[in-house]
């Protein structure tokens, strides 16, 4: 079985079935055995005395353990790929995740920020209502780089190794890349690392997005935009979620307390927002899912 088949199949199971939460229950997903590891690398190497050293140890550490684990499990076939590719796929849980946001602010506005508040960092207490539905869109376009297409492209260009080493990678900057005095140095590796295995996917996913929406003509206005970013990736698939269903996203947000001002993206859309504009970006990402599968496809037939 091709890789490019196998990851045809995976896409279309993650979004039929999703993560069933019954058997999560038993046994612990595969992103919470890398966050574990994360997890113990820091309690043991992140004592402050070592800094940037502790932390390319931890990454090196992590690349190497997920490559080998990649590649063992490579050898146990395809259709046993094909399940383990779909279990690090996250196109469904993402759309459900972000859909109930949607559905909360049709609730209540309590009920959009308890939903938002699952899936984003910032401070959701005295969010309105487009500051809800900004942060469901912007998480929305973030990780479905993230957690969609950085992994089948990484798995595309390199196997079940390669996917689970950008999946570690990912997981550790996610935990440990923080511009605080414990992580400044300790997470620089991750950060950088990260920001590398997400160079390409980024862009791409901005493609996927800006296609179907007929925006691909606004290229140079999206990388501006993009470049407004305080991430040097996740700019491109928020600034083509911005022009795609007409939105502004980014501007000021709250993070422990503190009122932070970051540029709009996608200034002239609109700012006053809410479930409807939720849905309209669910459709962006079945839209960019559909695109990555039918390339899956093609690469299947004719690569």
């Amino acid at each position: 079985m091709s890789t490019a088949l196998i990851l045809a199949i995976a896409l279309l199971l993650d979004a039929a079935l999703g993560e069933p939460k019954w058997l999560w229950d038993r046994i612990p997903h595969p992103a919470v055995v890398m966050g574990r590891a994360v997890g113990l690398l820091d309690r043991t190497l992140n004592t402050g005395r070592l800094g940037i050293p502790a932390g390319l140890l931890t990454l090196a550490v992590l690349m190497f353990g997920a490559y080998v684990i990649g590649t063992a499990l490579a050898f146990l076939g395809g259709v046993a790929q094909v399940i383990i590719v779909a279990i690090l796929l996250a196109q469904r849980s993402l759309v459900q995740h972000v859909a109930a946001v949607a559905d909360g602010l049709r609730v209540s506005l309590g009920d959009g920020r308890s939903a938002v508040a699952m899936i984003v960092s910032r401070d959701t207490a005295a969010m309105d209502q487009s500051a809800i539905a900004r942060s469901a869109i912007e998480s929305a376009a973030e990780n479905l780089s993230d957690g969609v297409i950085a992994p089948a492209f990484w798995f595309l260009v390199g196997g079940l190794p390669a996917m689970m080493v950008y999946k570690v990678v990912n997981t550790a900057d996610s935990m440990i890349a923080y511009r605080t005095p414990k992580y400044e140095k300790f997470g620089k590796a991750a950060a950088y690392m990260d920001d590398a295995m997400n160079l390409i996917p980024a862009r791409l996913t901005c493609l996927l997005i800006a296609i179907p929406a007929g925006v691909i003509g606004q290229w140079r206005a999206i990388g501006r935009d993009a470049r407004l970013h305080r991430s040097p990736n996740a700019g491109w698939p928020e600034a083509a979620m911005a022009r795609a269903i007409g939105v502004a996203l980014a501007g000021p947000r709250a993070y422990d307390g503190a009122m932070q001002e970051f540029p709009w993206v996608g200034a002239a859309g609109a700012r006053t927002i809410g479930s409807d504009e939720i849905d309209a970006a669910l459709g962006r990402l079945w839209q960019a899912w559909g695109i990555m599968l039918g390339l899956t496809t093609l690469l299947t037939l004719f690569g």
